[in-house]
């Protein structure tokens, strides 16, 4: 007799003060008849029986940086890219991207390795050339409650990967997920990154119980940054493992060949060396996982299978 999986077990006994905290984003929360969503990217499924790892620089500063990473992640086990071709940087003074330059490096490296494509869109006016380019729209932590950007990304055709922001409680992660779907795109993708709070060892603290109890609420898949979470490369293997084994359906890591030299977030990115290892040691605890993802019923194209 197979064991019941932890995330189908925890929903058995949800908290009942959930029901009605979530339940009203009606086309998120997860139903009796809407259990689990795949979002389809390319031939990769997101929230499906694979754990999907997304990785690569933080912002995209040239040609070479970006196609010797993506091959390096490609090698060790990545399924997509990550990078910035627009940056919200907190200084006026700091890196902010290479723009349209960078969306087309993002494309070559797409040609070269195959590796599906997620970059931010950090404007609704960026919106449509941004889907031109990219394969995931992503909105940021900072992004996350620019109700314009969420509404304008609804006729994008592009699934979405929302962040949540570094304040924002579950409940307006899934309300900026809300106004996506109700926008017109059910495609998203719901990413702990860490929140902000009185700890300052990290960069930002992960909530690691985030992730069961979206998995409980909503049937969106949920994926981990376990980079800016911790803001320091030698704790993102561990969160990565952490984030495994309570049930995420990927990761988004900075990855960078020389991450002194980086011009965005190089004291977090690890190097391909360190990538390679992380990936390896995962998995054993993707083993485990992947048995207890079979169990769970999912959504594609509307049913249940």
């Amino acid at each position: 007799m197979l064991r019941q999986s932890p995330l189908t077990k925890m929903a058995t006994l949800m908290n009942p003060r959930w029901n009605g905290q979530f339940s009203c984003f009606d086309l998120v929360a997860k139903t009796d008849g809407r259990s689990r969503t795949v979002v389809q990217v390319r031939d990769i499924e997101i929230g499906g029986n694979d754990f999907v790892v997304m990785a690569g620089p933080c912002a995209v500063e040239s040609e070479d940086q970006l196609l010797r990473t993506a091959e390096a992640v490609s090698e060790a086990g990545a399924r997509m890219l990550r990078g910035g071709a627009y940056k919200p940087r907190s200084s006026p003074y700091a890196f902010q991207g290479l723009g349209l330059e960078g969306l087309k490096l993002l494309q070559k490296a797409r040609e070269a390795t195959g590796l599906a494509i997620v970059t931010e869109v950090m404007s609704e006016e960026d919106v449509e050339l941004i889907a031109e380019y990219a394969d995931v729209m992503q909105v940021g932590t900072r992004s996350m409650e620019n109700y314009a950007l969420l509404e304008a990304l609804g006729s994008c055709g592009r699934p979405v990967l929302l962040k949540r922001g570094m304040t924002a409680t579950l409940e307006e992660l899934l309300r900026s997920a809300q106004i996506i779907a109700v926008a017109g795109n059910p495609q998203i993708i719901l990413c702990e990154r860490g929140i902000r709070t009185f700890e300052t060892a990290t960069r930002n603290t992960l909530d690691i119980a985030a992730v069961p109890v979206l998995k409980t609420v909503s049937h969106l898949p949920v994926i981990v940054d376990p980079s800016h979470a911790a803001g320091i490369r030698c704790l993102v293997p561990t969160l990565a493992r952490a984030a495994a084994v309570v049930g995420a359906d990927g990761l988004l890591v900075e990855v960078h060949p020389h991450p002194e030299e980086a011009l965005s977030d190089g004291n977090q990115s690890l190097t391909f060396g360190e990538f390679r290892e992380m990936m390896d040691d995962l998995q054993p605890y993707l083993e485990i996982q992947q048995a207890a993802r079979q169990l769970r019923p999912r959504l594609v194209a509307g049913g249940i299978v």
